[in-house]
């Protein structure tokens, strides 16, 4: 078994990335700033470990994923309008991440970013919307430039439909939705698949099973 810590374990797509997870016989370690949410992902099958993603540093991130074998980086500040918390969570979250996995001594690195986040934006552009575009296409920018395996998978818009196991993958995948179910099965895919490393795609419904979609694309 592999050991897979995911940063930002609580949120939608970690829950079922965790459950998807267990099924490939890994382990996966979700990493959470409240103890509350401890019984929920323990039921799911996860080990729980305390992480404060905006206020403890790299060394704190690297003790967090001690035994781990990779690192899933799935943590987002959310919609809740606050424009620090996009830089706080979406960049440097990710940026203790790499560095952290990097001391720990792990490799291998999957980031869930988002669709069109390299485009330029338009000048109207909402500050709080702006703040996030900029985050991940840093975030992203950086996890390029590192020496880990990494995979970049960009996500169309989210919903909450159930996932149909048939997606669109690849560089120039136009914009669309995408369901989180299916984001998280994709992110398990990659996982155990070498040539996906190095490697960034979009990501959105589609008609190709994921299986598929991810050895197509590698």
């Amino acid at each position: 078994m592999t050991r897979i810590a995911i940063v930002g374990g609580h949120g939608q797509v970690a829950r079922q990335l965790i459950h998807l997870l267990r099924r490939a016989d890994h382990d996966p370690v979700a990493l959470v700033r409240n103890e509350d949410y401890r019984a929920d992902l323990e039921a799911r099958g996860a080990e729980v470990r305390l992480l404060d993603i905006e206020h403890q540093g790299a060394a704190d991130f690297a003790d967090a994923f001690a035994g781990c074998e990779a690192v899933v980086f799935a943590a987002g500040g959310g919609p809740d309008g606050n424009i620090e918390r996009k830089r706080t969570v979406d960049l440097e979250g990710s940026l203790k991440s790499i560095e952290g996995a990097q001391k720990a001594g792990i490799r291998r690195f999957v980031q869930v970013s988002a669709i069109g986040v390299d485009d330029p934006l338009p000048a109207d552009t909402g500050a709080v919307w702006r703040a996030y575009v900029e985050a991940k296409r840093d975030a992203d920018a950086a996890l390029r430039a590192s020496d880990l395996d990494w995979t970049i998978i960009r996500p169309g818009r989210l919903t909450d439909e159930p996932g149909t196991g048939r997606v669109a993958l690849g560089p120039d995948v136009l914009r669309g939705d995408v369901a989180r179910a299916d984001v998280a099965a994709v992110v398990a895919a990659v996982l155990d698949v070498p040539t996906t490393i190095a490697r960034q795609w979009n990501l959105v419904n589609g008609d190709v099973p994921v299986g598929e979609a991810v050895r197509v694309a590698g």
